[in-house]
């Protein structure tokens, strides 16, 4: 029997598979259409801090099924597996795993933001508060 892995582990080997993004490369590539950022965070966060302007909306729930590019239920954004990713979360914890999840599914340019939303924020970048 395999020993548990803790999340910490979990993260730092999931981490290990993609290279993240920080808040200002993320914003450039989007700015220049290289990249589609993807808002992770539930309902309740974006209400209380506001979205990343430009960024898609898709709850974590329903991740994997919007962005595979030969799914049934997949957006339009989803044009292939080419796709550069960068899926942002609240602190940049659960993006890491949406990821790597999304690496699963043959998405691999797929990669998060290093300190989600909050460090999103923190820089200075735009966010539109509703």
């Amino acid at each position: 029997m395999n020993e548990p892995t803790g999340i910490d582990a979990l993260l730092q080997r999931v981490r290990s598979g993609y290279r993240r993004i920080a808040p200002l490369a993320a914003y450039d590539a989007a700015g220049a259409g290289t990249a589609l950022l993807v808002d992770i965070r539930y309902a309740a966060l974006r209400e209380r801090d506001g979205v990343i302007p430009g960024a898609l909306v898709i709850e974590r729930n329903e991740l994997e099924w919007r962005l595979d590019p030969q799914g049934s239920h997949r957006l339009p954004e989803a044009t292939g597996h080419d796709l550069r990713v960068v899926v942002v979360c609240d602190e940049g914890y659960a993006s890491s795993l949406a990821a790597e999840s999304l690496h699963r599914l043959g998405l691999h340019r797929a990669t998060d933001l290093i300190g989600g939303f909050q460090a999103w924020r923190a820089a200075g970048l735009p966010v539109t508060v509703s």
